[in-house]
């Protein structure tokens, strides 16, 4: 019943990442219609972002599913997670909010995958419904306190200086995750 180092290194950065992500939330909506963007705008950035996410999910899972640098491209997807999360400060319309929520859906589909075949090589019980009750659910509570701050922050201060603070945490959960190269080094994923 208890988690690797490994699996509580995953679960500590897909934490913070998830914190660094749930921060925008529902505000998507509210800074969608302040770059000029209608219900149609919103509706296609999100459609897109999800889109590219579930055909990437495809693809990375199959081009690096025999790659011996997996841990390497999730780390590099959390990177340019980071990285994009910084170019909302940059979102002035709509086709640039569209090309961001590709490009973090992009990044999403480098993580995940790996992320969750990692976890699941690294539990003695994969049938053990504690640590995957943990994994998932993990991302619901932390999303849920993060819309609630980030709510504050957008309120009370602004989106630029949500989307910094959005971009800061992401950078801290990528130097989290780059330990697991270093933990996972003698494990075969």
């Amino acid at each position: 019943m208890k988690l690797s180092k490994l699996s509580k290194t995953l679960i500590i950065a897909s934490s913070v990442w998830y914190f660094g992500e749930g921060l925008f939330g529902p505000l998507f909506a509210i800074f969608a219609e302040k770059v000029g963007g209608d219900i149609l705008d919103i509706t296609w950035a999100w459609a897109a972002y999800l889109i590219a996410t579930g055909v990437f999910y495809v693809l990375v899972g199959k081009i690096i599913n025999k790659s011996k640098y997996k841990k390497q491209v999730m780390v590099g997807g959390y990177a340019l997670n980071a990285i994009l999360t910084f170019g909302y400060l940059f979102v002035h319309n709509t086709t640039s909010l569209l090309i961001i929520q590709v490009g973090l859906g992009i990044a999403e589909a480098l993580s995940t995958p790996i992320w969750d075949s990692m976890f699941a090589s690294n539990l003695e019980d994969t049938e053990n419904t504690f640590h995957w009750g943990l994994a998932t659910g993990h991302t619901h509570f932390i999303s849920g306190i993060a819309i609630a701050v980030g709510g504050l922050i957008a309120n009370y201060f602004s989106f630029n200086t949500l989307f910094i603070i959005m971009g800061c945490i992401q950078v801290a959960a990528t130097i989290i995750q780059f330990r697991v190269i270093k933990l996972s080094s003698n494990n075969k994923v």
